[in-house]
């Protein structure tokens, strides 16, 4: 039992004794910092209960608590807030308990637990890797690794959409414009070189509707009739006919993008347990909406297709199946949902990372599966979250006006390394030694800034603010990482293993040791919520608070031996906890900065 716990029961226990009445709930909150004490009990809410000053209630109970429980040194009562003074001794106990512990705050998995599958990336296979997709990986893989760290077991994962016209868009752009380009004979990344051929294939039928328009045709039906689009749309035909030739400019170009996409993730720092690709999944569900036929879950209209009515639940009606029988999205969504937990028969629910665009499809689709009698569908989870822009504005991938990933990446490591240059940091660094430390400076300013956000809010994202040293970014809290490393290697051997007792702490060191306490119950709060935000913020108030502990403490100046080796064990658990909290965003640290 943790000490909120152990204080809430003792509370209830403390006015069952003094009152004979039984509390229902017991509100807790830290003390201020302008008055003395570290858990304060708020007794306003208990005078719907008990009849009396709330001065006079909070100083019966605090009495009771300061003789009953060993806990509690001392207290004292301010207009109706019992403010609770915990002993030294309960702090040095708990780091006593932590000193040693390799993943302090980690839940061990339960090996007979339900897992949790992950979905992020989710790619379309005819341009590179954007910003957009960087926050969705980021999320996808920071979710992925909270839920982890509270004892789920979990799947990686992403779908891959690998089919469809746009994807037709770049293969006959290529077959059009390309002169037999490779990545190898461009020297380009696969991704990037189709994605080049996306945006060509853009301007040209634009070129195409102009024509057309100018010769009389008005710009709508231009738009329909232009030659490249109608090209396209048999290539289309004929991929899902399964032609050889189609098939096989299909296979080797997405190939190409493939093997892109792989060197943009391992840059990036995220991996996959498992991919789905569409040109597998397009059909899947058919068979369930047949299913939900039969069994009245959905209905059948006079042109033939079929649908679902949920306006009982406040949305609307959804098709589910075209009139000609084909699927609509919708419809393999609910066939991939379904086969995933065939794949993976120990999935307890799934987390979807999509742009907040989507926020009403996955309604629909967790409602639809509900309602076909799935246990698990009651455990999906749409992990929603806002665009990111630039201060140069919207991004367009048709137009080629996307911010790459791959060049953001880059762009990122440039501004750490001017950055670190002119703050003159890197005395005795070898250029390879440099170049390292650039690039986990970069990542991890591009990861923070996108992290600390809330997924649901809108970014507006600037490179050379997020690579700043001072405040609530990467750098800032790698490089505070970097000076307890500095201290520890400083420190003599006997202090990092020196048993540590009988000593009076400093109010520095209480308030340092009880953010650390609070680890735990952050990563459980960040996983429920699944929220890297929650991790994010928490990692820089305990660096703050290292910080301000380190200007008002000596750590290795301590005159008894017996504080200079707490002092330099409590850094080092700092240090620790600041690198699991960095580790849960995907952010490295440096050992040196």
């Amino acid at each position: 039992m943790d000490i909120q716990d152990h204080i809430t029961a003792r509370v209830r226990e403390a006015v069952k004794k003094i009152f004979d009445a039984d509390l229902e709930t017991v509100e807790l909150q830290p003390t201020r910092k302008d008055f003395e004490g570290d858990i304060t009990v708020v007794v306003f809410p208990m005078l719907r209960l008990l009849k009396g000053n709330p001065q006079a209630i909070g100083e019966q109970i605090g009495s009771y608590l300061e003789t009953h429980v060993a806990e509690i040194d001392r207290f004292n009562v301010v207009k109706g807030f019992l403010n609770l003074v915990i002993c030294d001794d309960y702090y040095l106990d708990f780091f006593g308990s932590i000193r040693k512990q390799e993943q302090y705050g980690y839940v061990t998995p339960d090996p007979e637990g339900k897992a949790v599958l992950v979905e992020y990336s989710s790619p379309n296979t005819n341009k590179p890797l954007h910003l957009g997709h960087i926050r969705n990986n980021l999320l996808g893989y920071s979710v992925a690794e909270i839920l982890k760290a509270a004892g789920k077991k979990v799947y990686k994962t992403q779908i891959i959409n690998d089919r469809g016209i746009h994807i037709c868009k770049s293969m006959l752009a290529w077959q059009k414009f390309g002169n037999g380009e490779t990545p190898e004979s461009t020297g380009l990344k696969g991704d990037k070189l189709v994605g080049n051929y996306y945006v060509i294939f853009d301007k040209e039928y634009k070129k195409e509707i102009e024509e057309l328009v100018a010769g009389g045709m008005n710009r709508e039906e231009a738009a329909r009739q232009a030659p490249l689009l109608l090209q396209a749309q048999e290539m289309l035909r004929k991929w899902e006919a399964g032609d050889e030739e189609v098939v096989s400019l299909w296979k080797t170009m997405n190939q190409w993008v493939y093997d892109g996409f792989d060197i943009t993730y391992k840059n990036l720092g995220v991996d996959f347990d498992s991919y789905y690709y569409e040109s597998d999944t397009y059909l899947l569900g058919k068979d369930v909406v047949e299913d939900g036929l039969q069994r009245g879950i959905f209905y059948r209209k006079e042109d033939g297709s079929v649908w679902i009515d949920l306006t009982d639940e406040g949305l609307d009606e959804k098709i589910v199946l075209r009139a000609d029988g084909t699927a609509v999205y919708m419809t393999q969504d609910i066939g991939t949902a379904i086969q995933r937990v065939k794949d993976h028969p120990d999935i307890g629910g799934m987390v979807y990372t999509v742009g907040n665009e989507q926020d009403y499809h996955f309604k629909v689709l967790f409602l639809i599966l509900q309602k076909l009698g799935y246990e698990w569908a009651k455990s999906l989870y749409h992990l929603s979250y806002g665009m990111v822009d630039l201060p140069s504005g919207k991004m367009k991938s048709r137009e080629g006006t996307v911010v790459d990933a791959d060049d953001l990446i880059v762009e990122m490591t440039r501004t750490a390394a001017e950055i670190s240059e002119e703050l003159g940091k890197l005395d005795g660094y070898s250029e390879e030694e440099k170049e390292e430390l650039y690039r986990i400076i970069g990542l991890g300013a591009l990861k923070y800034y996108i992290l600390k956000v809330d997924p649901k809010k809108r970014i507006l994202f600037n490179p050379e603010e997020s690579v700043d040293f001072a405040g609530n970014t990467g750098p800032f809290i790698q490089y505070t990482y970097a000076r307890i490393q500095s201290i520890l290697r400083k420190a003599d051997e006997t202090a990092h293993h020196s048993d540590i007792k009988n000593i009076v702490l400093h109010e520095k060191e209480k308030e340092l040791l009880k953010q650390l306490e609070a680890f735990p119950a952050v990563i459980s709060s960040a996983a429920e919520g699944y929220s890297p935000a929650v991790i994010a913020n928490y990692t820089y108030d305990l660096v703050k608070e290292f910080n301000s502990f380190y200007q008002n403490v000596s750590i290795l100046g301590a005159e008894e031996e017996t504080s200079r080796a707490f002092r330099v064990q409590l850094a080092g658990k700092v240090g620790e906890v600041i690198a699991s909290g960095l580790r849960l965003l995907g952010i490295n640290v440096p050992e040196r900065m």
